[in-house]
């Protein structure tokens, strides 16, 4: 069990673990789809973003924007389904992120954590991508770690490296919470980070918009509130 009295930060993920990212991508991914009357479920659209969106970001000697590359994998669906999208089209996905909401239980959670630690965002995002989201989350962050000032993304470790020289701690100061196996919990343990799995697919089917991977975090919680209350 986790002694949460060694922790000084904790860092979150936050697209899937703080934001409701999937209900921002499947609305707008649908609507794209659908105009060209192209029948797709729910989860194959999040595993068709999952897989170009790894493959996009896959190359730590080659970094992009991730506002490119959401407009890729907008262009790799119509590659995928035979269609050209429009240039308004090739923005949708970027330019919803200012409308994606937090998970009912993120708010609050964030605001008791900071009660008791510094907390930090380690995301795959542009800064100004992610200052739109901060609005939401109602909460002033002691650090940020965005994909674009490390020009890599997570699951790099590389991301994490710089986290920590960022903060100036130790592996084991650290606690950080994600719902991506893939993306979070497989290179966090590996550099000795505490990590906690938000498993908020845990009442849905598949991996979502994340790839399928395997890992052990030292905690599995179905939401952010849980958390809290395993902190007390």
């Amino acid at each position: 069990m986790l002694d949460f009295n060694q922790f000084e930060v904790v860092s979150f993920d936050c697209y899937g673990t703080l934001i409701d990212w999937e209900s921002g991508i499947l609305p707008v991914l649908r609507q794209l789809l659908s105009s060209r009357e192209i029948d797709l479920s729910d989860d194959a659209t999040l595993e068709l973003f999952a897989e170009f969106e790894s493959a996009l970001e896959n190359s730590e000697y080659n970094y992009i924007k991730y506002r490119e590359i959401l407009q890729q994998i907008v262009q790799e669906f119509g590659k995928r389904f035979n269609f050209e999208p429009t240039e308004t089209e090739l923005k949708c996905l970027s330019e919803s992120i200012k409308n994606w909401q937090p998970f009912p239980d993120t708010v609050a959670a964030l605001a008791a954590l900071k009660q008791k630690y510094k907390l930090a965002v380690i995301s795959n995002i542009d800064d100004d991508l992610f200052a739109d989201t901060a609005k939401h989350l109602k909460v002033e962050l002691d650090w940020l770690i965005t994909a674009e000032q490390v020009r890599s993304y997570k699951p790099s470790t590389r991301n994490f490296e710089i986290a920590l020289a960022t903060m100036e701690i130790a592996p084991e100061k650290l606690l950080h919470v994600a719902q991506s196996i893939y993306h979070d919990i497989v290179p966090a343990t590996s550099m000795g980070i505490s990590t906690v799995w938000v498993n908020r697919r845990h009442e849905k089917t598949g991996f979502g918009a994340t790839l399928p991977a395997s890992g052990k975090p030292d905690l599995e919680v179905p939401d952010l509130k849980t958390l809290v209350e395993a902190i007390g």
